[in-house]
């Protein structure tokens, strides 16, 4: 058989040399990504990661091959299963998460190794990636690293893995979506590449396809890949697109097979990922190309000089005519130089459709919210890398090994330090805003991380600075709405919800908003009408039923909503408060064993909810177990010390064991903590006169009826 052109022969030195460039790799991209391992959970991470209930639990695997459909793993199931192991790892505990991308990053490194080293082309003046029969540069070549295949490949894959602006698709844990499809992407090519050696092909080629399909369930932009693949093949193997289709059909009719559960996989999604990215989504196709043109122009720009590095470019339209002629033109300019060289010099050709398709997808169907966004630029930087490193060798030859160096070390020590941007969502928005002070989403952003934070004030003059960018985003009302609600601003609350409701009625998260702000109000019937619409919109949205359970509770519909209470409890992340109401809707129903066991639910979750404790002890009380009762509201006020209203429960049950003076402590305290609770005042009225100490128990019986307890004749 005649040997392949790409093969290259292992003698004991090439594959020390290899496993050298491997450890140097790892140990650099670990440097560089150990900051990162410090990062939190930041924006689509929610819910994504924190709100996703497929991925809770790893099997059976298809619970995790379904995603939810509004979230950055819609229609991408293989990614989410990527989520339900770290989930089965950690948790929510984010260390299992960060691990895994740095490994996918570091995996994807060194696939390109093995890429560019196995990649030969004839006639080194045409192509970046030069490989020859062995590791040993050949005679009359003009130094630097060109005539080293290993040390070629490991100056491009070091430059790659260390680019700042590739840690967008690292440390932003939910642009796994990005990592992993390059990773699926490049591992199908490193799968052809070594099939044209192998005496078994078919093995490698059937596990390329295997890997193409993966990255199909990974991220779209896949589709790029046996495009890509059939250009690599007609450039630097087979010579033509004729030969390489004539000696592999087959193989690159499994690829395209491939698109047909990827169209699947687009349709679950409703053909626009939720209304986000399609021809229909809102955006004018044409307004969103000419903001194309930008985009690809900055990110070449950031692929040499990664500064300043952007979290988020708010929903940027396109620049006065002038300007977006001159980016269009400097877009064509690279488009026509690619259709030139794919003709002249295929192997420049590869490079420049390499970085032009793979952007193609993201930069040709609209967006209605992401314009620039810099994880895009994660794979088609490959391309920009192997064609500096190339032009820069045959410049300066022997030299370059410096150079590459110290631009590897430096490019290294940027993206350690903007790994630490990723230490906190305030940090992070704080340093998009000085970058984009006009970005409306990352005002709204910033504010929900102070509400977080307690900083209420500040969050709302960001929420109004976000608003006055943009009037419309029925997100930031709503947002808005819940810092004054904090305040107890219910007026303007109720007017924020509106507002959010009248420019977006489909928001059951702000329908419910609406009707706890309306209860507090004064208007329940008003709140329960909202709270039922928010279940029209959303029939398992788990706080609409809890907030209806507790409104339908104090109208007395127990039944009801001991039923809502349930329906709720099907989210995790509600359970404590939601065992807590259920327990007290099912104590006032009489249902005194029930209403235990889920207090006791409650307290297992959380064991310091005091409120759990204080419904137990009540309980008890109701079931004459008062020693219980009393252990109940002890620990209760161990959680809650400075509560007048467990100081009163204790007391209260002590009276009733008969233990006046200790109870009469307790009554006193609470009236210390609060002067105006008028049980407390009654409950010592009753242990005073029953101790004989009636004139003091008049006092205090008259202070119940002046805040408002209707009190027996005798007592007045």
């Amino acid at each position: 058989m005649k040997p392949s052109p790409l093969s290259i022969p292992e003698s004991t030195t090439s594959r020390w040399w290899i496993a050298l460039a491997a450890c140097s790799l790892t140990v650099a991209a670990l440097a560089a990504y150990w900051p990162s391992f410090a990062g939190v959970f930041v924006y689509d991470d929610e819910p994504a990661i924190l709100r996703n209930p497929t991925i809770r639990q790893l099997w059976p695997l298809s619970g995790a091959l379904q995603p939810p459909a509004d979230a950055t793993v819609s229609g991408r199931p293989v990614a989410n299963l990527s989520f339900a192991v770290n989930y089965a790892l950690s948790g929510t505990r984010v260390w299992s998460y960060h691990a895994a991308n740095f490994l996918i990053h570091l995996c994807a490194g060194l696939t390109l190794f093995g890429i560019v080293r196995r990649t030969r082309v004839p006639g080194r003046q045409e192509a970046p990636a030069v490989t020859h029969e062995d590791d040993r540069r050949p005679a009359g070549d003009g130094g630097g690293v060109a005539g080293h295949p290993t040390l070629l490949a490991l100056v491009i894959a070091l430059l790659w893995t260390l680019h700042p602006l590739q840690t967008e698709s690292v440390t932003y844990v939910v642009q796994r979506v990005e990592s992993l499809m390059a990773l699926f992407f490049l591992l199908t090519f490193y799968c052809f590449i070594r099939s044209l050696a192998s005496p078994h092909p078919l093995r490698w080629r059937g596990l390329a396809v295997v890997l193409c399909l993966l990255g199909m369930g990974t991220k779209e932009v896949m589709a790029t890949a046996p495009v890509l693949l059939l250009l690599y093949d007609r450039t630097f193997v087979g010579g033509s697109f004729r030969q390489a289709w004539a000696q592999r059909r087959g193989f690159y009719l499994a690829l395209a097979a491939t698109w047909l559960p990827l169209a699947a996989l687009v349709a679950s999604t409703g053909w626009n990922r939720g209304a986000t990215v399609g021809f229909d989504v809102g955006m004018p196709a044409p307004t969103y190309w000419l903001t194309q043109f930008e985009a690809v122009v900055h990110y070449l720009r950031l692929s040499f000089w990664p500064h300043p590095l952007v979290f988020d470019y708010a929903t940027a339209l396109a620049r006065p005519p002038v300007e977006t002629a001159l980016y269009a033109g400097v877009v064509l300019a690279l488009v026509a130089a690619t259709c030139w060289a794919l003709r002249y010099r295929p192997a420049l050709g590869f490079l420049g459709a390499w970085f032009l398709v793979i952007l193609a997808p993201t930069s040709v169907v609209p967006s209605s919210v992401q314009m620039i966004v810099e994880h895009r630029m994660y794979l088609p930087l490959a391309a920009v890398v192997v064609a500096t490193v190339w032009g820069v060798q045959a410049w300066l030859g022997r030299r370059s090994v410096v150079l590459f160096l110290v631009l590897a070390a430096g490019l290294g020590w940027c993206t350690a330090q903007r790994n630490t941007v990723y230490h906190s969502e305030r940090a992070l928005w704080s340093d998009t805003l000085a970058q984009c002070p006009d970005n409306d989403r990352a005002h709204n952003n910033l504010g929900n991380v102070l509400i977080r934070e307690g900083e209420v004030a500040a969050a709302i003059a960001h929420f109004e600075a976000a608003l006055r960018l943009r009037p419309e985003g029925a997100g930031t009302h709503y947002n808005l709405g819940n810092a004054l609600q904090r305040l107890g601003r219910t007026r303007e609350a109720i007017a924020q919800y509106e507002q959010a409701l009248q420019l977006t009625p489909g928001m059951p998260d702000a329908q419910t908003a609406l009707g706890v702000a309306l209860e507090a109000a004064g208007r329940p019937a008003a709140a329960i009408a909202h709270y039922e619409q928010a279940l029209r919109l959303d029939p398992d949205y788990a706080e609409a039923h809890h907030r209806l359970g507790i409104a339908l509770a104090g109208e007395g519909r127990l039944a009801e909503a001991i039923g809502h209470f349930e329906r709720a409890l099907r989210d995790p992340a509600t359970q404590p408060e939601v065992h807590n109401n259920l327990g007290t809707a099912l104590r006032a129903a009489g249902r005194f064993d029930e209403a235990l066991r889920h207090y006791e639910q409650a307290l297992q979750i959380a064991p310091t909810f005091a409120a759990a404790r204080t419904n137990m002890g009540r309980t008890f009380v109701a079931m004459n177990r008062l020693p219980e009762a009393i252990a109940q509201f002890t620990q209760a006020l161990e959680i809650a010390p400075a509560s007048p209203e467990g100081h009163n429960d204790l007391g209260m049950v002590l009276l009733m064991a008969e233990r006046a003076p200790e109870a009469m402590a307790h009554f006193e305290e609470a009236l210390r903590l609060n002067p105006h609770l008028a049980r407390a005042h009654l409950n010592l009225a009753i242990a005073l006169e029953s101790v004989g100490r009636a004139n003091e128990a008049a006092l205090h019986y008259a202070a119940a009826r002046e805040l408002g307890i209707a009190l027996p004749p005798s007592e007045n």
